[in-house]
């Protein structure tokens, strides 16, 4: 069984934020068992980016304020 590495570090200048660092190989590998390439997953990218587009889009602070 492989492992998957992950580096998580502070950001100092941003107290909200970090970094997460992992090898690009070991996350394609977690991707693709995770179904993030499946063919439904890539259509609903495609339409994502069309809403972007046209800006049918909403900015959140929280995913909290999806259950609205």
């Amino acid at each position: 069984m492989a492992s998957l590495t992950i580096t998580i570090k502070p950001q100092a200048n941003h107290p909200k934020k970090i970094l997460v660092e992992m090898d690009a190989e070991k996350f394609e590998r977690l991707a693709a068992n995770l179904g993030l390439f499946s063919p439904e997953f890539l259509k609903s990218l495609d339409r994502a980016e069309k809403d972007y587009k046209a800006s049918r889009f909403k900015k959140i602070k929280s995913l909290k304020e999806l259950r609205k």
